[in-house]
């Protein structure tokens, strides 16, 4: 369901335990947290649980009931509106360094729209690494689904050595944003600094395309520091998103206390 009083938020709905129905808005912009309850009711979801992950702080949703679940992330997001030459000075120095030893390897790259191929290398090379590391991601039927339904808006990026390919990642465009979705590089591709070259490579390509920003996903210090450095090594900023939420209409006076009590946790700014 879209929202086009929101900016055509996406509501996504399901049911669980059997029966409950449960909806959620990702990464919304809720300004306007009072004209949110409204439109919820106007939609036919006056009655349903609504989990609410904004797009960034907004602990005024304390004020209409919403009681908070999960305190605010942070991701990196790099600006893509700079020349090429403002881009490159960004880039940390060690970052810029596996860079230029990427290049000098001579790697052919090739861009091209994801296949519908649920057997494609990049897509089985993540889902061990999930398995592996012991996490979970988009399951390979959604990342194909998002590629059938946005045409030619699912870019991948593969660096081979030699007719071999050594690494890729794949981007996910949505209007004048993009995410960097998921990335693979074999024991070779890491030697060659393959990755480093990959993202310069999509970085330059979504800024000629009219691209404003590439979001590089969540920066998290403690559990992946070494993922949070060459994201930030881009010259990427932290942008805190908004924590997550649940407002459920009926109980909005009865969990307004409790809401209360977590404020000051989903205003304060991250420290990732």
């Amino acid at each position: 369901m879209l929202l086009p009083e929101l900016d055509n938020m996406l509501v996504t709905r399901r049911r669980v335990l059997g029966s409950l129905p449960l909806a959620m808005i990702n990464r919304g912009r809720h300004d306007d947290p009072a004209q949110l309850v409204q439109l919820l009711r106007a939609n036919g979801l006056g009655r349903t649980p609504v989990i609410l992950s904004p797009d960034h702080p907004c602990p005024e949703l304390i004020e209409i009931g919403a009681l908070p679940l999960i305190s605010p992330a942070a991701v990196a997001v790099l600006n893509l509106q700079k020349t090429a030459a403002e881009r490159q000075a960004a880039l940390h120095q060690k970052w810029r360094n596996r860079l230029t030893h990427a290049q000098s390897n001579r790697l052919e790259i090739r861009r091209q729209t994801m296949p519908q191929d649920k057997d494609h290398w990049l897509l089985t090379a993540d889902a061990a690494q999930q398995r592996q590391r012991g996490y979970r991601s988009w399951p390979i039927a959604l990342t194909l689904a998002y590629a059938q339904a946005n045409k030619g808006q699912a870019k991948l990026f593969q660096a081979f050595e030699g007719g071999t390919p050594i690494a890729a990642i794949l981007i996910l465009r949505h209007g004048l944003r993009a995410s960097y979705h998921i990335a693979h590089a074999t024991a070779r591709g890491k030697a060659l600094s393959a990755h480093n070259l990959l993202i310069w490579e999509a970085m330059s390509w979504l800024a000629t395309e009219g691209c404003q920003q590439l979001e590089l996903g969540v920066i998290n210090t403690e559990e992946a520091p070494g993922l949070a450095r060459f994201k930030l090594g881009t010259g990427a900023d932290l942008q805190q998103l908004g924590g997550t939420w649940v407002l459920w209409p009926p109980l909005r006076r009865l969990l307004y206390p409790l809401a209360r009590l977590d404020q000051a946790r989903m205003s304060a700014t991250s420290d990732a």
